[in-house]
């Protein structure tokens, strides 16, 4: 029998077994936009149960379950990491009023999960982790009519879920082409074989530090180090380093420069050999260290910092960045009430997207999108704090549509809708389609039909190296995409940005809206709209807005 502490352990497990190899899984997604990648996503989310399970103690099988699906539901992020909450919130179902669990339980619970993961999805895709999980739950069921014992159970799961991924390719041909299996099904694969390895042995898989390694030393690093350490004090100005190239006909010892050097300043270090001499000292007069070392050949290099003016910055920036966390501090939402009939949450990064959502009447603005996708509880912070009876939510991303449709049950003091903009553009259509004076249902109605009206173009660049719809994609190409489908590349996201909106642009055009983003200047931005205006004509308005955003050069509205 399996009992809360040894599920509390497999689950740790598992979210350390993905975390490890969540870059690994984040490179099989065959499209190579930079965005919220699928390990990154299922890592975050079940991390977040992680940490709320380090900190419970019951045995109770039924405790530990329920507190996994509520962390896992409130940090889903992305449509892997929304599905792979909803297979724990069945599992956790499964599993109510229970101490211990037999292997028949352990998948049923899954069963119950796989239903509730195909129920929330609009339109079920076989060859996904969807396939996974349920053929691992069938693996699973069958084999707890031969042997109850949870090992086996969970091994025959295990085994289900590697078979359902190898099968991927072949129900999903562009799997195939790109030689890849589906990445939430590799996902999945892992978290389960690090539960498994709890299960069987009691091993909990420890979480590995996936900070960057350490860069190799470079030249010279060896005599900054030595000298860092004298770095803590400043009783004089100027830290003085210098490399002498030593003349063979002085014969005078080195030491003899150090005495000398610890006469004038502290800090002193002289490092030498046949050829050169380092040197490192703290002096209120570099000049005269500069002098001493010329006696013992020529200067090859120097180096004088101030190190009070050094120091006045960082004390500067360290005030800076104090105050700053204390006004994102600040920044926590609070709940409120619920006293207006309506009101809007977006979902954008950038700080002129932030602006513009705000600007057209968004209470709050989620920071996310494309390799940032929020969590469910960002988006649900955002709608307690929207002082509205109805709080109507505008994703502007299809990746973050389910995390804010798993918003809708956990709110209960007022009404919550999700218009399913995909895009930047959708989200800017629905609010600017919003009319005050109409009354809810028709306003709804009417902002969705206007996402729907718009098409959206995006300029970015491709994260990895591929092959997609028969376009042969490098590492650092740009991207030329309308409507979530690449028609092109290229190699300058300007003369991208002309081509795309040019293509896009039709007889009965009536609004573009340019969007530029944070690496593009506001003369590469009014070049693209020159360019756009003279295949545009009169009959069309183009507005130029500094968006702000990361990843995206260009975001592109044409209605």
């Amino acid at each position: 029998m399996i009992n809360g502490t040894c599920l509390r352990n497999a689950i740790i497990s598992g979210a350390n077994n993905i975390a490890k190899y969540r870059t690994e899984v984040d490179e099989l997604n065959i499209f190579p936009v930079p965005d919220g990648d699928t390990g990154s996503n299922m890592s975050m989310t079940i991390a977040a149960a992680a940490r709320e399970l380090s900190q419970l103690e019951s045995d109770s099988i039924s405790d530990v379950s329920q507190k996994a699906a509520s962390a896992l539901l409130r940090g889903a992020r992305g449509n892997s990491g929304v599905i792979l909450s909803l297979l724990f919130r069945g599992f956790s179902k499964g599993l109510e009023h229970m101490d211990v669990a037999d292997g028949a339980s352990l998948a049923n619970a899954l069963g119950l999960g796989v239903d509730a993961a195909y129920k929330a999805v609009m339109k079920p895709t076989e060859g996904t982790m969807l396939t996974v999980a349920r053929v691992a739950y069938e693996k699973g069921k069958s084999a707890a009519a031969v042997d109850n014992d949870p090992v086996y159970v969970w091994s025959a799961i295990c085994e289900g879920a590697e078979e359902a991924l190898s099968t991927t390719p072949e129900l999903l041909p562009v799997l195939k082409k790109a030689g890849v299996v589906d990445a939430g099904g590799k996902g999945l694969c892992i978290i389960f074989e690090g539960m498994m390895s709890v299960f069987q042995d009691g091993y909990i898989i420890p979480r590995e530090d996936t900070a960057p390694a350490k860069p190799a030393p470079i030249e010279g690093d060896f005599f900054r180090n030595a000298a860092a350490e004298f770095d803590q004090d400043i009783t004089f100005t100027y830290c003085t380093e210098f490399i002498v190239g030593r003349d063979p006909e002085i014969t005078t010892s080195p030491l003899e420069l150090r005495a000398y050097l610890e006469t004038i300043g502290d800090c002193v270090v002289v490092v030498d050999d046949e050829e050169i001499i380092k040197v490192h000292v703290h002096t209120e007069n570099p000049g005269n260290a500069l002098q001493a070392g010329l006696k013992f050949g020529q200067l090859l290099t120097v180096k004088v910092e101030n190190m009070k003016e050094q120091h006045r910055k960082a004390a500067e920036a360290n005030e800076q960045a104090k105050a700053e966390a204390q006004a994102a501090k600040a920044a926590v939402l609070e709940p409120a009430d619920p006293t207006e009939e309506i009101g809007f949450v977006s979902v954008a990064v950038g700080d002129g997207l932030h602006t513009l959502f705000t600007d057209l009447g968004c209470a709050h603005v989620v920071s996310g999108g494309q390799t940032m996708n929020p969590s469910t509880e960002d988006i649900h912070a955002a709608v307690l704090a929207t002082p509205a009876k109805t709080v109507v939510i505008l994703p502007n991303n299809k990746n973050i549509i389910l995390a804010a449709e798993q918003v809708v049950p956990l709110v209960t003091d007022r009404r919550v809708v999700v218009i399913p903009t995909r895009t930047i553009p959708q989200g800017l259509a629905a609010m600017l389609a919003y009319d005050a004076d109409l009354p809810e249902e028709e306003n709804i109605s009417q902002m969705t039909e206007a996402a729907k009206g718009v098409s959206t173009g995006q300029v970015t660049f491709a994260a990895r190296n591929a092959e997609f719809g028969g376009i042969r994609i490098r590492e650092g190409d740009i991207l030329g995409m309308e409507n979530g489908k690449l028609v092109f590349t290229d190699r300058d996201p300007v003369k991208a940005a002309i081509k795309l909106t040019r293509s896009m642009v039709k007889r009965d055009t009536s609004f573009i809206t340019l969007i530029y983003g944070q690496d593009i200047s506001e003369e590469q931005a009014e070049e693209v709209r020159k360019h756009v205006q003279s295949k545009a004509g009169n009959h069309a308005d183009i507005t130029l807005v500094n968006g702000g955003q990361p990843v995206y050069y260009f975001i592109i509205s044409v209605e």
